[in-house]
């Protein structure tokens, strides 16, 4: 049996990838910025401190990006017609079926805040939905 990956462009994942941290900046700076420091319980000084280690953090958190464009692009590709609304289709399906039953399952045995949950999936749910527009409609 052989398994080949169907063509994606590179340029849209990218460009999604890009979509996806800036989001994320967004998101954690100003969109939800006071509840989620506070339901991280962890004081706004002690976070600072580790700001050293940032552009390590940042790079990672843009690789995770990369690589969920990539893997939502083939799955995509399985979903046609390439649509806007089909994007938003695909991005919901794969966050609904994978990233939120995980993070909630782990967030339950950690005892993480449902509220902090919340945060941290919508912000996986929206970041699929908008790498999902962009991958369909940019073929």
């Amino acid at each position: 049996m052989s398994l080949s990956f169907p063509h994606v462009n590179y340029l849209a994942i990218l460009t999604s990838a890009v979509a996806i941290f800036i989001l994320g900046g967004l998101w954690y700076s100003v969109i939800f910025k006071k509840p989620w420091v506070r339901l991280m319980g962890i004081p706004e000084e002690k976070m600072k401190e580790g700001s050293g280690a940032m552009p390590i953090l940042l790079f990672m958190s843009f690789l995770c990006g990369l690589l969920i464009s990539y893997i939502l692009a083939i799955v995509v590709n399985h979903f046609p017609p390439p649509t806007l609304a089909r994007g938003v289709f695909v991005g919901t399906l794969v966050w609904a079926g994978f990233a939120a039953p995980t993070s909630f399952a782990t967030a339950i045995f950690s005892m993480t805040p449902k509220p902090l949950w919340f945060i941290n999936s919508a912000y996986n749910w929206v970041s699929f939905v908008v790498a999902g527009m962009i991958l369909s409609v940019w073929r």
